[in-house]
């Protein structure tokens, strides 16, 4: 053995590895360490597995639905490597005792995350720490690996991630135009509507044309009395949604002045008036099982449906509801993973489509947009695996002249479908590694502390437990080590806009922000803004201070590429989220608007890799698993691979 090699299995050998995340690419992670030699893993990972995960995590068998994946999947690596070590986790990364001191016990950090939350988090505990942090996410043929070294690489959070778009209500309820329109407005209206949270409010219309109450005032159809037919209230509700709102929506003619004009679609049209025994087997055994498919005898989950056929999933999926689910409707909330719920949005999605003159999909590609899904593959799991334990390696060598960032491409480009790139240097105006001040403009006058709280401070900038102060006053912060008067103190300052706030916080003033157990702090300077765009600036306030680094100078070898008929385009794949987004489509900008970053080292010829135009992948998203956000315009993708 070469003096080279024995240094590779000794410092293997050596190392202390945490791995985040057992899922799609940490089971293939967690087996392809094993076998690469390394001998002490410790394994976080808060799920349990369901019964969605076998067809790719294959270290789970039937008879681990439901236990820890990340106890399984150890058990799972022991019996064929009984001679190493690994520990594992069944928490959350954000626990407080995965603390700094527990980061930097480790030679390396792999990420398999899912969220972007928790990825903002490991990021932050790693520079903390100055422990080297690889990412990875792959979805569906497409995946990524990334190095990220504390001042030498980019730390996760040096490039934005696209926002998640969310569509305005009046679109959903009124003029949908595409069919995730109708998944949304089947998922988070209808079935909210009558099976949900009844105290929660709703956008959909419920109010019928029915005039015999004395008050003048319309209905409520979803009100079902307990002598109510199931049938009779089936059509009841057909009829509204489907029927009579659409003839609401239709006496707007101004509405549909530049649009096509839906078709109300009502249950008479459709069915017979009397649905009859359905000829199939409906189980009731086990509530959680039954299927109005199975009940109908429909097999094929990539069938589409016609809009006799998806009226009569919409019924039987509603009864077997109501006779078999009785007890759960009041509390539920959709889940991809609940055959019936997922039939009975295919089937309001598709009879809404009809209506609006939108293509009807499968319940297999409805379930992909309701359940924000790209399929997974598990061979992009396993490729993504190795990417991960090859750059592992070099980080533990300290060979940073051959870190790579890494990107599997669904098609072959220059004959290639891995690839590396070098790494980028930090972003000298990122917000966390570099630590540049962002800006905030909000309305001083109107915004409650809360709401500076919640969608900045939580939400944007990813604290968990956060102290916020106004130059020497603390204005809020969590913890147990809190008394009683302090916590009623801070709650009070939550209620209080920010001009009124012990220490005001009014234009001018700057706020800063700890998060200790991330070991991160950041200055907000606020700017007064009287008013803002409702639709544009739904928050009330902008937060604002990445800036992208200048772009690299065109050399010659780019030249000659572009003369030979190829583009050289520049552009980042990022890795962005939507395990917990609830059907947000991620848009950005235009694919050339991207702009270009400065790498680790000065490029090469041979490390410019040109495309052609047609080659060229444009995505957007790369996560662990299918539970992500789903790109619906691939044109507006916002970020391209670097090639």
């Amino acid at each position: 053995m070469s003096m080279s090699n024995r240094e590779q299995l000794s410092s293997i050998k050596g190392a202390k590895v945490l791995m985040v995340g057992a899922g799609g690419i940490g089971c293939e992670l967690l087996k392809t360490l094993a076998l690469s030699g390394f001998q002490d893993i410790h394994i976080i990972d808060m799920d349990t597995i369901e019964v969605s995960n076998l067809n790719r995590q294959f270290l789970f068998r039937q008879s681990h639905v439901g236990l820890s994946k990340a106890k399984v999947a150890r058990d799972a690596v022991l019996k064929f490597r009984p001679d190493i070590t690994i520990t594992s986790y069944h928490a959350n990364v954000k626990d407080s005792d995965f603390n700094l001191d527990f980061f930097k016990q480790f030679t390396v950090v792999l990420n398999g995350l899912d969220n972007l939350d928790a990825r903002r988090h490991v990021n932050r505990l790693c520079l903390a720490a100055d422990v080297p942090l690889v990412e990875s996410g792959t979805t569906g043929f497409l995946g990524q690996v990334t190095v990220h070294l504390k001042g030498k690489t980019e730390c996760y959070e040096c490039q934005p991630k696209p926002a998640p778009k969310t569509y305005p209500v009046c679109t959903i309820t009124s003029t949908p135009s595409k069919f995730v329109h109708c998944i949304v407005w089947a998922k988070d209206l209808l079935f909210a509507k009558l099976f949900g949270d009844k105290s929660q409010g709703n956008d959909l219309n419920v109010q019928s044309s029915d005039t015999s109450s004395q008050s003048g005032e319309g209905v409520d159809v979803f009100l079902r009395g307990e002598d109510v037919d199931i049938e009779q209230y089936g059509r009841r509700i057909y009829d509204h949604v489907f029927g009579y709102n659409i003839e609401m929506a239709l006496s707007n003619e101004e509405t549909w002045k530049n649009r096509n004009k839906p078709r109300p679609i009502y249950c008479r049209d459709v069915l017979p008036d009397k649905l009859g025994q359905q000829n199939g087997i409906c189980q009731a055994e086990n509530p959680s099982s039954v299927s109005a498919m199975t009940s109908l005898g429909f097999k094929n989950m990539q069938d589409v449906w016609s809009l006799m056929e998806n009226s009569k999933v919409f019924f039987e999926a509603l009864k077997l509801f109501f006779v078999h689910r009785k007890q759960e409707i009041g509390n539920l909330n959709f889940d991809k993973d609940d055959q019936l719920a997922v039939e009975f949005v295919t089937a309001a999605a598709n009879i809404r489509a009809a209506s609006f003159g939108i293509p009807l999909h499968s319940l297999f590609e409805a379930k992909g947009i309701a359940g924000n899904i790209v399929h997974a593959v598990a061979t992009t799991n396993a490729i993504v695996a190795g990417l991960i334990v090859i750059e592992a390696i070099k980080v533990l060598q300290k060979d940073t002249k051959t870190y790579r960032m890494t990107y599997c491409l669904e098609h072959q480009t220059q004959k290639m479908l891995l690839m590396p790139v070098e790494p980028y240097e930090p972003n000298p105006a990122c917000y966390v590694c570099a630590e540049t001040p962002l800006t905030l403009e909000i309305n001083t006058n109107r915004s409650k502390f809360r709401d500076f709280v919640e969608k900045i401070v939580k939400d944007k900038l990813g604290m968990n437990l956060p102290i916020i102060m106004r130059g020497s006053s603390v204005l809020y912060e969590v913890g147990d080590d809190l008394d009683d008067a302090e916590v009623a103190n801070y709650a009070a300052n939550l209620e209080k806009v920010l001009s009124e706030l012990p220490a005001p916080v009014s234009s001018g003033t700057s706020v800063t922000v700890e998060d200790l157990q991330q070991e991160y702090t950041c200055n907000i300077n606020i700017v007064h803004r009287e008013e803002f765009d409702e639709e544009k600036e739904p928050d009330g306030m902008v937060l604002s201070g990445w800036t992208p680094a200048p772009p690299p100078v065109d050399n010659e070898d780019n030249k000659k590429s572009n003369e030979n008929g190829s583009s050289s385009t520049s552009h980042s794949l990022l890795v962005e989220v939507g395990k917990e987004a609830n059907l947000e489509i991620s848009e950005g900008t235009e694919a050339g608007a991207s702009a270009k970053k400065r790498k680790l080292s000065e490029a090469t010829a041979s490390n410019s890799v040109s495309t052609n135009d047609k080659q060229s992948e444009k995505f957007n998203i790369l996560d662990d698993d299918d539970d992500l956000v789903i790109i619906e315009d691939w044109e507006s993708a916002n970020k391209k691979i670097r090639l």
